[in-house]
């Protein structure tokens, strides 16, 4: 969790959640890459970052969207605690992730099968 260790929730609450909700994006996008057997540890680290990112968009997020981003927070921890990785249940909760807001469900035709 090193590269957003010292990001707080007063910085991250500076960002708007379409911004908030395409960076937890970028970090899901760059676990896309990591699926083999041997880049588990890296995997494991972006699942990590996106969780991080994930409760920080909990605690200064709005009410109306906090269950829905518990919920989705389940599936991503459900991949981390996972004995192999999955790309398609990653495929899923990414795109879950993406129709959570206005902007960033702009980049679901970007994704592959989009």
């Amino acid at each position: 969790m090193a590269s957003h260790a010292g990001l707080s929730s007063e910085r991250w609450a500076t960002f708007s959640l379409d911004q908030q909700i395409l960076m937890i994006a970028n970090e899901m996008n760059r676990a896309a890459k990591l699926m083999t057997p041997g880049d588990r540890g890296r995997l494991l680290s972006g699942y990590e970052r996106t969780l991080q990112l994930t409760d920080l968009t909990v605690q200064v997020g709005r009410p109306a969207l906090r269950r829905e981003l518990l919920r989705w927070r389940d599936l991503v921890a459900a991949l981390y605690v996972a004995a192999a990785s999955d790309p398609i249940a990653h495929a899923a909760a990414f795109r879950a992730l993406l129709l959570l807001a206005p902007e960033a469900s702009k980049q679901l035709p970007l994704l592959r099968g989009g």
